[in-house]
């Protein structure tokens, strides 16, 4: 059996947190998931992820301050932004990211993005 691909899911809301886990488990995923940045940054040094989806809007360090850690530590990596708001879109950093999703009941369209980016 190959190796499952490994998914970092950096979102502040819990209940996403716990959802977005469940149904990227449920496709075929190894998925770790956390509320906090600073956390993430801990395990992106240490473990070996094929893609981060983070939130932007988050307490202590935002989404946008880690995809600039990010790059600084794992440049290859593919990062999904997954938000709420459409105003980030335009933010320069957000650029970085390989894709900028709006949250939506629906996950399809995020799934397809991560299918899209690692398989």
């Amino acid at each position: 059996m190959k190796n499952k691909k490994r998914i970092l899911v950096v979102e502040d809301e819990k209940n996403l947190c716990l959802l977005y886990r469940e149904e990227l488990k449920r496709a075929g995923y190894e998925v770790v998931a956390t509320t906090n940045a600073r956390r993430a940054l801990d395990l992106i040094k240490k473990g070996n992820f094929d893609l981060i989806i983070t939130d932007i809007r988050m307490p202590v360090k935002d989404g946008l301050e880690l995809i600039a850690d990010i790059m600084a530590i794992r440049k290859d990596i593919p990062v999904i932004i997954n938000t709420a708001y459409q105003s980030y879109r335009y933010d320069f950093m957000s650029w970085a990211a390989d894709a900028y999703l709006i949250k939506s009941t629906s996950l399809d369209e995020l799934k397809a993005k991560i299918k899209e980016l690692i398989g």
